[in-house]
């Protein structure tokens, strides 16, 4: 049977929490990154396979692709479409004809804003990811620091 205290080091050990702040940092801006890309249905796959082929903290990346959740997944998507739409202008919005509605003719109409739809994800992912790292990194420092100054800090126990 395994003692809790190799448990928790095994635990710690999976969950990298023992790593610098850089590196934590890194992870959560990855996590952003897979949250803005335009894969969707595979960002917990893409979180998992990060984590475990460069050895991220798992926690920091799945913390980082909850950016993209059902509150912001609209804006999101209505950003980085309009963002490649900026970059790559297609023309008018087509007419969809609702009577003769079928998937090969709604295909034919939205395949003009494929390229831009997946660089404006791309764009917003990378601009994403460099803000996260920078928040990150300062949040995690900062919590460190102060969890360093109470442990230094705290009163001894008592003695009887």
């Amino acid at each position: 049977m395994m003692s809790p205290a190799r448990f928790k080091d095994m635990v710690r050990q999976v969950l990298h929490l023992g790593d610098s702040p850089q590196r934590t940092a890194l992870a959560f801006a990855v996590g952003a990154f897979i949250a803005f890309s335009p894969t969707y249905g595979l960002h917990a796959v893409t979180v998992f396979l990060c984590s475990w082929a460069f050895r991220l903290n798992f926690v920091a990346l799945m913390a980082g692709n909850l950016i993209n959740n059902p509150w912001t997944f609209l804006p999101i998507v209505g950003g980085s479409l309009w963002v490649g739409l900026v970059l790559v202008p297609v023309g008018a919005p087509p007419e969809v004809n609702w009577r003769d509605f079928t998937v090969l003719m709604l295909w034919d109409q939205l395949q003009p804003y494929l390229v831009p739809f997946v660089l404006g994800h791309v764009v917003l992912g990378i601009i994403a990811a460099f803000l996260c790292y920078a928040l990150a990194y300062v949040v995690i420092r900062r919590f460190r620091e102060h969890q360093a100054r109470t442990r230094h800090l705290a009163p001894p126990s008592p003695s009887c």
